[in-house]
């Protein structure tokens, strides 16, 4: 039996897809059809591709030319694959024209021609909306917003707003903008979502006015400083059929997506502790300081080691205490211990004090390390007893990583989701009830 294999996202299947899996079918007598993973896609940069691996799957089988699927999930699986069952020709699209000569040594590479004049890229560009982004406010991170949001399609930042006139018409100078606004009414009359980048104590007002404007909102951390906030946010988008995102960087890039996998599926046995920690340096005056802006360090940095804490043990908390180094009433370095019905957990934060910025997820049958930055998650290890046994996993971080948030925004508008399985908004309100917790200084010991 001649064994051919080829490859492929399959998005959109359409006749070229067809056409290029009949040709493959053509060089043998059984065809092996490699359909790439989500995650495989994102690590790729492939932010775009609007059918998920089971449709993808699906639509490759219903051609009727493919003998078995695959998934392909990572980097080099090509060798293993054509190894493993036993390829006697590799067949792959034209455009792709001298990539993959070197598995010549393995098997026969065939280049097939591609059908012209029609490609997934075209087909999403033909039937994908743009949507127009206002951004409110123009700090750091809104900066960096504009930027990595042209890397995903579908999108295009038009407005900004910020009650300083002057901060609003140099943003909007920098990154060539439509217009800049101090007023809410004109500026959300211009746009179809709302990016929300303004300080921490305006984020509750002005996701509900642009909730209520009817604007889908992807909102940064941390999102709101109370539970109740969120909750009613969420409710009030929910009826309305509105997105409401919000924007934890770290949920929904791939390594760190696929972390929690790993964890959830047993690699490590049961989780019995995590620790995560998160520090930065920073020099009066800023906001990070200032206690009328809710700085400090747990409303800087507790959405993300908050989230990684609830992604991994749930939102069932049984008791916590937080122990803070207060200055000029704002934390510049606190540790929290909250634990869970099966497990404990601790967070480190500092914006005064700096302390090793690590995840550690322990396990009894092993434990999982990802080392500083483990919010910016590109590499982590799997490590046991046996040091035999230990596994490295890498991943892509594009970026300043905000694109991945975005795509997930955007792909939770065109197709009417409302919840996001990287980050739920359960899982957000109770982080927003911790956070809460500590501002209202419950179990909360200065040291």
């Amino acid at each position: 039996m001649r064994k051919v294999i080829t490859y492929g996202t399959y998005d959109m299947l359409h006749q070229g897809h067809i056409n290029l899996l009949r040709r493959a079918k053509e060089l043998g007598d059984y065809l092996i059809v490699g359909v790439t993973s989500d995650s495989f896609d994102r690590e790729r940069g492939k932010l775009n591709v609007r059918n998920n691996v089971l449709e993808r799957v699906e639509a490759v089988k219903a051609t009727g030319y493919a003998d078995q699927i695959i998934i392909e999930d990572y980097v080099g699986q090509k060798i293993d694959d054509i190894q493993k069952y036993d390829v006697d020709v590799f067949a792959i699209g034209s455009d792709w024209e001298g990539k993959f000569d070197y598995l010549n040594e393995y098997c026969k590479v065939v280049y097939l021609p591609r059908t012209e004049g029609i490609s997934s890229t075209m087909l999403r560009e033909g039937s994908q909306e743009v949507y127009r982004i206002g951004v409110i406010g123009t700090g750091r991170i809104a900066r960096r917003f504009v930027p990595e949001s042209k890397v995903v399609s579908g999108i295009e930042v038009v407005s900004v707003l910020n009650p300083d006139s002057r901060e609003a018409e140099a943003f909007k100078n920098t990154f060539g903008l439509n217009g800049s606004y101090q007023d809410f009414d004109a500026f959300i009359a211009t746009v179809d979502a709302v990016y929300i980048a303004s300080p921490h104590l305006t984020h509750y007002d002005y996701c509900k006015r642009s909730l209520l404007a009817g604007k889908h909102v992807l909102c940064e951390i941390p999102f709101v400083l109370s539970g109740d906030e969120a909750r009613e946010l969420y409710e009030l988008a929910a009826s309305r059929k509105l997105v409401l995102l919000e924007a934890s960087k770290t949920a929904h890039c791939p390594g760190f997506m696929h972390l929690v996998t790993l964890v959830k599926s047993g690699i490590i046995g049961d989780v019995v502790d995590v620790k995560a920690s998160l520090s930065k340096m920073v020099d009066p005056p800023t906001r990070e300081l200032n206690k009328e802006e809710a700085g400090g360090c747990v409303t800087e940095h507790g959405p993300l080691t908050l989230m990684a804490l609830i992604k991994l043990l749930g939102r069932d908390i049984q008791d916590f205490h937080f122990h803070s180094r207060m200055q000029d009433g704002v934390d510049i370095f606190t540790n929290g211990i909250i634990n869970f019905p099966h497990a404990t957990s601790s967070i480190t934060l500092g914006i005064g004090v700096k302390t090793e910025g690590n995840l550690i997820v322990s396990g009894t049958k092993g434990y999982l390390y990802v080392p500083a930055p483990w919010w910016l998650t590109d590499y982590f290890e799997v490590r046991y007893e046996d040091q035999t046994k230990n596994k490295k996993y890498f991943y892509s971080y594009d970026g300043d990583g905000l694109r991945y948030e975005i795509q997930e925004f955007i792909s939770m508008i065109v197709n009417n989701r409302l919840s996001s399985y990287r980050l739920r908004r359960r899982e957000s309100i109770a982080i927003a009830e911790m956070i809460a917790n500590y501002r209202n200084h419950i179990n909360v010991t200065e040291i």
